[in-house]
């Protein structure tokens, strides 16, 4: 059997272990050993394991993941998600659907200052369900919009996922995330429009709420500048070139610290629960990384990327049908695993064959994270959806019901990447 086609072999048991529940990192790595040492010989396994943790998470540049995962933290235990909320709920929550447009909008705020999907869908699921709960918003609608929303948190900068993939590819942070910002926003004014679609439909779905005085707008104002003037400097920061990537995160992370500490919520046992969460959060991350090391040392060793991209080319499609092949593929991925882990078991092989077919790859990171939105939501499997489902305790079927609406707005976001890149 050629190299290439044991590395085939390789890369479908190990998505075989990840969909039996074998954690991502152990899959990576077990099947990533076993496979290079069968084929280069124990001896070298021996040097490879010894030499593969340390360089995988040696480099100075990965420090920007407890960081930004530390912003992230904290702004979740500071209560920053309810403000959010209660100023975008101030504007638009008198409108048909009014509350599932705030849940969106307070989305895409909160996942400015917090990267994460899971962690974005979860907290405001928290604050956004009893509150459409109360002026008897359906609950397919309520938990549509919030599984929907929470995707934003990995698109619109700064994005865990943006920063993983750019250490990965060796491509600009900074680029990524200006990249984002336009498809975000696009996708955020998408699922508003979706949730216009679904109350136009059945206004019973998403009632009205009361108006809100203009003190109450200003109040609510008031109580999220502190977020803006956050996302502010640590964006604007990397943009006029004040701070590299590392350096952005920590001023980010340094700021979310204050904004607990301003907001009031932070003390003894909050720090404590906060630390330990960036800990194991960061040390996961660290430990999927060097799974994925080792994973690709072994695929490397037998060829398979190049074998890929020979066979791919030599099939003589244009490059926008594999291209249309690969989203595919990872939209299907996308439902099985986290944003993060998805990027690390595939991108070995996919970057190369993106670089092969001239696509540029700021570009392909920016898709990449579109379909890894559509994966999160699509039903039976999409993660958020099972997130929301932990949250509120509804049916599966309840929450996938109204979901609809909103992956075909992330499906029109990607036709519209696509023609307008």
């Amino acid at each position: 059997m050629n190299g290439p086609a044991l590395g085939l072999i390789g890369f479908v048991i190990c998505i075989a272990l990840i969909l039996a529940r074998v954690p991502v990192a152990v899959s990576m790595g077990v099947v990533g050993a076993v496979g290079y040492g069968w084929v280069n010989g124990w001896a070298s396994l021996a040097f490879v394991l010894g030499k593969a943790p340390f360089d995988a998470v040696f480099p100075y540049d990965l420090s920007v993941v407890p960081l930004f995962v530390m912003m992230g933290v904290f702004a979740g235990h500071a209560g920053l998600s309810r403000s959010l909320y209660n100023f975008v709920a101030a504007f638009v929550g008198h409108l048909r659907g009014g509350l599932a447009l705030a849940t969106i909008g307070a989305c895409a705020l909160f996942g400015a200052i917090c990267g994460s999907s899971i962690a974005t869908a979860a907290t405001l699921g928290k604050v956004a369900l009893p509150e459409m709960r109360r002026l008897n918003y359906r609950d397919s609608l309520a938990a549509a919009s919030i599984a929907a929303g929470g995707t934003l948190g990995v698109m619109i900068p700064p994005s865990i996922v943006f920063v993983i993939y750019g250490l990965m590819t060796e491509q600009s942070i900074g680029k990524l995330f200006i990249s984002g910002i336009f498809p975000g926003v696009v996708g955020m004014l998408l699922y508003m429009g979706a949730v216009h679609w679904t109350t136009w439909r059945d206004p019973a779905a998403g009632p009205s709420g009361p108006r809100v005085s203009v003190a109450q707008k200003l109040k609510s104002l008031r109580e999220v500048w502190r977020v803006a003037l956050l996302f502010t400097v640590v964006l604007g920061g990397m943009y006029v070139g004040w701070f590299s990537p590392t350096e952005a995160a920590a001023v980010g992370a340094f700021g979310a610290v204050l904004l607990s500490l301003m907001s009031g919520h932070l003390d003894r046992k909050m720090l404590s629960a906060c630390m330990l969460e960036t800990t194991t959060t960061s040390a996961m991350i660290f430990m999927i990384v060097i799974g994925a090391s080792i994973f690709n040392f072994f695929l490397e060793s037998t060829g398979f990327t190049q074998g890929a991209i020979e066979y791919i080319q030599g099939l003589g499609w244009n490059r926008w049908l594999v291209m249309a092949a690969l989203m595919i593929f990872y939209i299907i991925l996308g439902c099985f695993l986290d944003s993060v882990s998805m990027i690390l078991l595939t991108i070995g092989p996919v970057f190369p064959l993106v670089n092969a077919l001239a696509f540029d790859p700021i570009w392909f990171g920016v898709m990449l994270v579109s379909v890894a939105e559509i994966g999160m939501i699509t039903p039976p499997v999409g993660m958020n959806l099972f997130v929301l489902q932990a949250v509120s305790g509804l049916q599966m079927q309840t929450i996938t019901r109204g979901i609809m609406p909103f992956v075909t707005a992330d499906c029109v976001r990607l036709v519209l990447l696509s023609l307008f890149p």
